[in-house]
């Protein structure tokens, strides 16, 4: 904790120093945007876009939400030639992936207020300029990660882009084994005497060859006469072997066994047309996607070589999605930049689910759950305007608003319908005092509901049921966000985001019933951060090309629990991480052939509130990872580095309730140990330019 002190002293010092009078040709501030030229980020040797990204001083890459429904809620923060992606599925990380470092000639910052509704209120939006460059770029990137078992892991990704005058187009393929193997130990014990119950030994290994092939075409004559046209498929298995040998107090032995084998293909077709229009251009896009998921999971515990008893869930979905959308926007219209637009989507959840228990002689036996079967569809439109204008030369107001309606049927082992209609007013101003940069923004949010979350769903590693809940509603929300950014010492960057949050009918756990717990709403709950984004260059302390960047993120969560009547924070977990105190701090520095860095991040607990447990989730902390780069040419870069560098676990601590969560004192407590080791890797990338 000392160690953290320092460093966010030392940001806070230094973010108070005076931006020189010259700044490099390579870094310059224009209307409001700070303009970084290709040749900034040379030194890096990026092999594409994302690296040049990840490189941008104080920025924090946002892929968005891709699993939400239609276009508005699903930006992310960076855009490409001042248009956001038209694809959907693919993680924007893995759209800037594909795109050729050779093929930026700059990548522009500025507030979100600058690149339409979809973006008003983010405090930084990334835009990457395409040069027009003709002939054909292209990466090649491949890795080998070694694990602790000795189990070698691939990864590959290759791009190329063929320009041809205005028109260009582009191929990508990946593959990525995002596996591990680890080992661990759990240890349950009674409360509240402490007496160990039980030990085990647990030993997993997993496979996740994640495969992506793409294809694009896009016409760009000008900013408002443009069309592209993207399709990709995504083929995702994931097989899980896990093996745990159970020691009881009393000497009993047993053997348990944990199969997963899940496999998701994912389909989409989507594009985009601009054209002029009254002074203004007329903007077209249009979607289709799906996916289908078929997962069984399997756990069996032995006595020795005979079979007790396990269970088995199956689930098999199929989502599927339509979307359309028109906008027309035009510039200089009494003084206003104007957009006005609207949304039509159709979605459609298809999934059929069991739980089973598996008795002596392997016979299967149905366990009711409450809903197993159902079709969830939706029909959504929204309309929204916007209109911007500059009160004065350093101050801009942004103002918005966007009337969202949808139509929700489920069908099935449960029925409901309703029709949901919903204001979402929002506003904006940006300032510019001097060197700083301060932007405010106040909005209403509505999230959407998540289909799968009216579908029960067994998790046979844990050992619990997650209810499905018919009777969910969207959480509602009023943002308020204050962001200031300054540069400091030349290309250097300060940023600091405070936040409030106060909303309505959050989705969290509630109890259901028949003895389960599900997504479902709570009352009026809370949410403040703060949280200081820096990056230094060090050449002026005498650490020629050295940087070091880092983020501290305060975060705080508040809503009345329904068993306890008391206050606590928001339901986390695994994949949802709310963390009281999160950091990150990197240093690397760049040499004519070599470079080096150092980087650290982690997080204080995370804790999910169900109906009978309180699940903590602590993951690696710190996690310390280092590496080495050799460039012996301008297209090639190699590197070896290593991540969990000192063999950090995961952690997780589940205290257990009876009957629930409303008497004062848990009863047992299941400690949970993971540790996928130190992971080494060699890579090299070459770009072809």
């Amino acid at each position: 904790m000392r160690v953290e002190k320092k460093f966010i002293g030392l940001c806070l010092i230094l973010s108070a120093a005076v931006m020189p009078a010259s700044v490099s040709a390579q870094m310059r501030s224009e209307e409001g945007r700070i303009v970084y030229e290709a040749a900034f980020f040379e030194s890096f040797s990026p092999a594409n876009a994302l690296q040049m990204i990840e490189r941008l001083p104080g920025f924090v890459l946002e892929s968005g939400e891709m699993g939400v429904r239609g276009f508005g809620q699903a930006a992310g923060n960076v855009v490409i030639n001042g248009q956001r992606p038209s694809s959907k599925s693919d993680s924007l990380a893995t759209v800037l992936s594909r795109i050729p470092a050779s093929r930026v000639l700059r990548i522009e910052i500025a507030s979100g207020n600058s690149f339409g509704a979809d973006y008003t209120g983010k405090s930084q939006v990334a835009n990457i300029v395409l040069n027009e460059q003709s002939g054909i770029a292209g990466t090649l990137e491949a890795k080998m990660e070694r694990e602790s078992s000795g189990r070698i892991r691939p990864t590959i990704l290759a791009s190329a882009v063929l320009n041809r005058g205005v028109s260009s187009f582009s191929a990508s393929f990946s593959l990525e084994s995002m596996a591990y193997s680890e080992d661990g130990i759990d240890l349950v014990t009674e409360l509240p005497s402490g007496r160990l119950v039980e030990t085990s030994e647990v030993f997993s290994n997993s496979r996740e060859p994640y495969k992506i092939a793409s294809v694009g075409w896009a016409y760009e004559l000008d900013e408002d006469e443009s069309a592209h046209i993207n399709a990709s498929y995504l083929i995702d298995p994931w097989p899980i072997d896990q093996f745990s040998r159970r020691v009881a107090a009393n000497g009993d032995v047993r053997d348990e066994i944990y199969r997963q084998d899940h496999i998701w293909h994912t389909y989409e077709l989507s594009g985009d047309l601009t054209q002029p229009l009254l002074g203004g251009a007329i903007k077209l896009n249009a979607l289709a996607t799906r996916r289908d998921r078929a997962n069984d999971d399997v756990s069996l515990t032995f006595d020795g070589a005979d079979l007790i008893g396990g269970n088995q869930h199956l689930l098999d979905d199929r989502l599927e999605e339509r979307v359309g959308r028109v906008s027309w926007t035009r510039d200089k219209l009494r003084g206003w930049t104007v957009e006005i637009g609207g949304e039509a989507a159709y979605n459609e959840l298809t999934s059929e689910t069991g739980l089973f228990s598996i008795d002596a002689d392997d016979e299967r036996t149905r366990i009711d759950l409450p809903i197993e079967n159902a079709v969830i569809s939706e029909r959504r439109g929204e309309l929204f305007a916007r209109a911007s204008t500059g009160l004065s030369s350093n101050l801009n107001l942004d103002l918005g608003v966007t009337y969202e309606y949808s139509e929700l049927e489920l069908t099935g082992d449960a029925v409901a319908n309703r029709s949901l209609g919903f204001f979402k007013p929002n506003v904006a101003l940006d300032w510019q005092p001097g060197a700083w940069q301060v932007s405010f923004s106040a909005r209403r949010t509505v999230a959407q509901l998540e289909f799968g979350d009216f579908v029960s769903v067994a998790e046979l590693n844990d050992g619990r049921v997650s209810g499905g809940n018919a009777d969910l509603e969207p959480q509602r929300a009023w943002e308020f966000l204050l962001n200031a950014s300054r540069p400091i010492l030349g290309d250097g960057r300060v940023q600091i985001d405070l936040g409030h949050d106060r909303i309505s009918k959050l989705q969290d756990r509630v109890p259901t019933e028949g003895g389960f717990d599900a997504p479902g709403n709570l009352g009026t709950g809370t949410r403040s951060f703060a949280t200081l984004n820096v990056d230094i260059p060090l050449a002026r302390i005498g650490i020629a090309g050295g940087r070091l960047s880092g983020s501290a993120t305060y975060l705080d969560t508040s809503v009345v629990d329904p068993y306890t009547l008391e206050p606590r924070p928001f339901s986390g977990g695994p994949f949802k991480e709310i963390s009281t105190f999160a950091y990150s701090a990197a240093f690397r520095q760049d040499f004519d052939t070599f470079a080096w860095g150092v980087d650290v991040k982690g997080a204080t607990a995370t804790t999910s509130f169900r109906r009978s447990e309180l699940d903590k989730y602590q993951n690696i902390n710190p996690n310390v990872s280092a590496f080495i780069e050799y460039r012996p040419t301008r297209q090639l870069t190699t590197s070896i580095g290593v991540s969990n560098l000192f063999d950090v676990p995961v952690k997780r601590w589940r205290d257990m309730y009876d009957p629930d969560r409303s008497v004062p004192a848990p009863f047992m407590r299941e400690y949970r140990e993971r540790n996928s080791h130190q992971l080494w890797y060699v890579s090299a990338k070459w770009v072809l330019d």
